[in-house]
């Protein structure tokens, strides 16, 4: 059962103690008890009240219907059965400092608490004097209602005093852990003010017509998800509804101000919000304005620096009213116009517990002083301005807000813990674009240059080779100085051990005892397993004992004779050395590694059956759980990671034109296996229903790329969406999908005979080469239509197929293709999408010579993201790739060795700052020119003609005749011009022309010989100019009939 914790109880308390002993303190000093009495906690009315504020301090917990009394010489706690269990581990009989003894009373019901109340009595009286109490916090439970009363029956009735403002100093200065929560609250608080930011910027972008106040509880229902909060989001939640205003007369900028009923004015909106975590509140307040004039951005600029101003002068010593008359001189001496403006009220309060602490305000009255760690909530607003903005639809009506969250420092001036939210003018100004201002055109030249530029490439990848390697080289260079800044940058301040560790959250068998079955097994002392809450329990010295399933590694059962033994092994600290081993919370504690229960296996008479077959069952049940529990567990791992997609907003019934494709599969295989249904775009994505009823939607706002590839050359036409966050589709989690329809027949049947005049076979290939038309055709039409209805906001890239390459990213041999962005392979499953931007580097792997494929590692920006790895590559293929990856200016090093990536990131992650110190990338760059010199060496010492072979060919040459001399020769002569021709860049029909004119001029010659002296053949001597004398590497000749 859960407690509190004992030496922040102490802590904090002993703070209490302090304050009042102090005799300069007004309030405690002039009490000599103190009591308060908590009420109901849930209700919304009582959420900031100095009694939950003080439970929540101390305890850590709010506790209703419960009574703490402090005298000079003892504390009371009274409380309900487990509020005092909560609470007995501070019971103390000695003083603990300035702490009193500490004693805990349970309350009786039984005689509605009336001896507790005589108890009580009796200690006030004997303490004599004013008893302290929050005056504001009135009872309202039967409980409290009760308490007050019998204390004022007293005889005589003790003078009650407030003590609020002795205890909002005690609050106002927060302990280390306390600042922590703070600035976690302030963290949420700032991403509350990214969303507003940007559901502000798409309400105007769109010009949606909505209410204030809907406006306001749509932003309070979203600010505490976890979509904006993150792991955040469990404690998180709104302080207050948030406030927005725009186009008032009179903007009422007070935080007891509501959000109007009025529909929202595109010309200058405030907006105020806080987010409370663990308790602990913060505020942030700004103003977005659009398309404002120049003196109203003048005037936030003012507001700005009179902020800044107050900030600065937020001292520990610094008067609270001085610290006011310095924000009012400030703006007099930099914009006196304003000075009027200025919304009545103070210019902050103190935070924390409560949301505002009227004791503790910026304001020319409170000479309250500041001390180091003080929470306040700065906010300056000016009412009454003109907004002279261009646009028609703005309001001339205009107000400026400005509110953070700041830290008294120890020195120095406070600290702004709501920064984040920036508090720059720029950033709060919208500006539109003008009328037919498109930026489309810009993009889609840059795709149509990318697409020009690997055109190029192909065509020109057979000539000049040597030159584009240096110009690749040059460039490779220029793109590898810019890398490495590029990437210091990016990840400078940014450590980690480069392990990522995934928190698992803490299984609990019961909460309590009360919630252990009440089973007659459990009792017998039997091992019972409990299936509703994933537990067992087993009895240990005649005690039974919960423990949750997780906590059970495996269990097993041995025979010896007429004993059963069940063992039930527990995880524990290094139990499971190599694997995703559990958080404890306490990993120093004692725990229990195994159980062993030993049972009769010998019925004995008038018995059903042996004792031992308890143990049995409960082994089988074990195992059951055990499985169960796992499958959940897998389940959840699955969820993890996945985001909910928005509603998907149907086509109106009227909309007959919307684009539609019918008979697609999909994979995965979400519905069913095989299951063909219908695709259509709709306002907000595309949804696919199936024959059987099945739907699967795919909104546009989470698609990060979308894919058309024909079927030309391929057995199926796609059309593929590669998603921005993975999915939840059924059980798992999908980041790709894919609709397509197949062409043709995928697998052939081998036995069949096949003719090649066929003409059942001639018609089906002419009635596949116009399906594939047809469908490429209703494919393009579809994707024309859907960047019609979607403004180009969806567009689908088609895969280059001439820059197509094999390779294996995962198991098997498939052809990648490039993309304007992309590098992707769609027709094998799982399919693969490498995107460009993402990326960082390439290296080349295994290229050597000696080898006819290398391997590809994509490593990308996010260095805690792991490298993609296609192997078996192509030798031919490397020089394309390369200028592909060149014109992408992509940064690629190649080398003969694999390397280890998972060390290298890791290592990388775990301090940037070193690595790059050390020359960053350069490393691979190194070894490639280590490795190609080690190359160039051995290439030189791998052929030396020796005299042997020189004397070996002149003595060959000495036995031919004359005749053979000349004709060795001319075929020499002949050689050497097909070289020359051939280094001149000759086609391919150009060399046959010149092999057929070679072979007429040896055919003669041969007759002429054969005739005159009855030598070889002409056939074995083409034999053996073409296949071991010619040094040539064109094409073979034609033979002549």
């Amino acid at each position: 059962m859960a407690r509190v914790n004992k030496d922040r109880f102490l802590k904090r308390l002993g703070k209490v103690y302090d304050a009042w002993n102090n005799q300069n303190e007004e309030g405690m000093s002039q009490v000599s008890s103190m009591m308060f009495v908590a009420g109901n906690t849930d209700d919304d009315d009582e959420a900031y009240t100095k009694t939950n504020a003080l439970q929540t301090w101390l305890f850590g917990a709010q506790l209703a219907d419960t009574v703490l009394l402090l005298t000079k010489s003892h504390v009371y706690f009274l409380g309900g059965v487990k509020k005092a269990q909560f609470v007995e581990g501070v019971a103390s009989s000695i003083a603990a400092g300035s702490v009193p003894p500490i004693s805990i009373l349970q309350r009786d019901k039984a005689d509605k608490d009336k001896a507790n109340m005589e108890k009580l009595g009796k200690y006030i009286s004997d303490a004599g004097g004013a008893i302290g109490h929050f005056a504001k916090d009135k009872p309202k439970t039967d409980f409290s209602i009760q308490v007050v009363s019998a204390i004022k029956a007293l005889n005589p009735t003790p003078e009650f005093k407030d003590v609020s403002g002795s205890f909002a100093k005690v609050f106002a200065v927060k302990f280390p852990d306390e600042i922590e929560i703070l600035k976690k609250s302030c963290t949420a608080s700032v991403n509350a003010w990214r969303l507003t930011k940007t559901r502000i910027i798409n309400a105007v972008d769109r010009e949606k017509k909505v209410k204030h106040s809907k406006f306001a509880d749509e932003l309070e229902a979203e600010m505490t998800t976890v979509q904006c909060q993150g792991d955040l989001s469990k404690s998180t939640e709104s302080c207050y509804t948030p406030i927005v205003q725009s186009g008032e007369s009179k903007y009422v900028l007070k935080f007891s101000a509501t959000s109007p009923e009025t529909p929202l004015n595109y010309g200058c909106i405030v907006a105020s919000l806080g987010c409370r975590f663990r308790s602990y509140c913060s505020n942030v307040g700004r103003t977005m304005m659009i398309e404002p004039a120049d003196d109203l951005e003048v005037n936030y600029e003012s507001m700005m620096a009179m902020e800044a101003a107050i900030i600065e002068a937020m001292r520990p010593g610094a008067v609270l009213a001085d610290v006011y008359q310095k924000g009012i001189d400030f703006l007099k001496e930099r914009a006196p116009h304003l000075v009027d403006k200025i919304a009545p009220g103070p210019f902050g309060f103190s935070t924390g517990l409560e949301f505002r602490e009227g004791g503790l305000i910026i304001h020319p009255k409170c000479k309250a002083t500041l001390q180091a760690n003080m929470a306040f909530v700065v906010a300056v607003g000016a009412n009454g301005l003109r907004n002279n903005s261009p646009r028609e639809q703005a309001s001339r009506n205009a107000a400026i807000f400005i509110s953070d969250t700041v830290l008294v420092s120890e020195e120095g001036p406070a600290v702004n813990l709501t920064a984040a939210a920036k508090n720059r003018v720029k950033s709060f100004v919208i500006r539109l674009k003008e009328p037919g201002e498109d930026v489309k055109p810009a993009v889609s030249a840059i795709l149509d240059t990318s697409r020009r530029q690997r055109n190029v490439i192909l065509e020109d990848q057979t000539r000049h080779k040597q030159t584009n390697e240096e110009k690749r080289k040059k460039k490779q260079q220029e793109i590898g100085e810019r890398l490495n800044e590029e990437a210091r940058a990016r990840l400078a301040g940014t450590t980690s051990d480069g392990s990522v560790s995934v928190s698992k959250k803490s299984n609990i068998a019961y909460k309590n005892r009360e919630r252990i079955p009440d089973e007659a097994d459990i009792k017998k002392l039997m091992i019972y397993v409990d299936r509703r809450n994933d537990s067992i329990i087993v009895p240990i010295y005649g005690i039974p004992v919960p423990f949750h399933i997780s906590m059970v590694k495996n269990c097993s059962h041995t025979v010896e004779g007429d004993v059963v033994l069940l063992r039930i092994n527990f995880a524990h600290p290094g139990s499971q050395i190599g694997r995703d081993n559990q958080n404890f919370q306490n990993p120093l504690a004692t725990f229990i590694k195994e159980l062993t229960f030993r049972s009769n296996n010998v019925k004995e008479p008038g018995e059903l059956q042996p004792a031992s077959d308890n143990l049995l069952t409960a082994m089988r049940l074990i195992k059951d759980l055990q499985k169960k529990f796992r499958t959940q567990e897998a389940e959840e791992r699955e969820r993890e990671g996945a985001v909910k997609q928005d509603k998907l907003r149907l086509n109106p019934a009227t909309s007959k034109m919307a684009p539609k494709l019918k008979d697609l599969f999909v994979r995965p295989n979400v519905v069913a296996k095989r299951i063909t249904g219908t695709l259509e775009a709709h306002v907000n994505g595309f949804r696919y229903h199936s024959i059987r009823g099945d739907d699967i939607d795919v909104l546009y706002n989470n698609i990060k790329h979308a894919f058309f590839q024909p079927c030309d050359n391929e057995m199926i036409v796609v059309l593929h969406f590669h998603l921005k966050h993975p999915v939840l589709w059924g059980k798992k989690k999908y980041t790709d999908i894919q609709f397509f329809t197949e062409v043709g027949e995928i697998t052939t049947d081998l036995g069949k005979f096949h003719h090649m005049q066929d003409r059942d076979d001639m018609h089906n290939e002419q009635q596949e080469r116009e399906m594939r038309k047809k469908l490429n055709g209703a494919f393009q039409t579809f994707c024309d239509k859907v960047a019609r209805l979607t403004n180009d906001a969806i567009e689908f890239d088609q895969p280059f197929s001439q820059l197509s390459f094999f390779g294996v990213p995962y198991r098997s041999s498939c052809v990648l293709k490039p993309t304007s962005s992309c590098l992707v392979n769609l027709t094998e499953w799982p399919p693969l999408v490498v995107t460009l931007d993402e990326v960082e580097l390439v290296s080349f792997e295994r290229v050597s010579f000696q080898i006819r494929n290398f391997d590809m590692v994509f490593v990308f920006k996010d260095y805690s993201r792991k490298v993609q790895t296609i192997n078996s590559i192509p030798t031919s293929s490397l020089d394309s790739i390369k200028e592909w990856l060149n014109s992408c200016e992509i940064r690629y090093f190649e080398g003969i060795q694999s390397l280890n990536w998972n060390n290298i990131m890791k290592t990388i992650v775990r301090d940037p700052e070193a690595f790059f110190d050390d020359g960053g990338w350069n490393f691979l760059s190194n070894n490639s020119d280590a490795e190609e010199g080690s190359d160039d060496e051995s290439s030189e010492e791998g052929y030396s003609p020796s005299e042997s072979d020189g004397s070996g060919e002149e003595s060959s040459e000495a036995d031919g005749s004359d005749d053979d001399v000349s004709d060795g020769s001319d075929d020499s002569g002949s050689e050497d011009e097909l070289d020359s021709d051939e280094s001149s860049g000759k086609d391919w029909s150009d060399l046959e022309e010149e092999a057929a004119r070679a072979d007429r001029d040896k055919e003669r010659g041969e007759v002429d010989r054969d005739r005159g002296h009855g030598h070889k053949s002409s056939s074995s001597h083409k034999r053996s100019h073409f296949g071991g004398g010619s040094k040539s590497s064109g094409p073979p000749p034609k033979r002549r009939k």
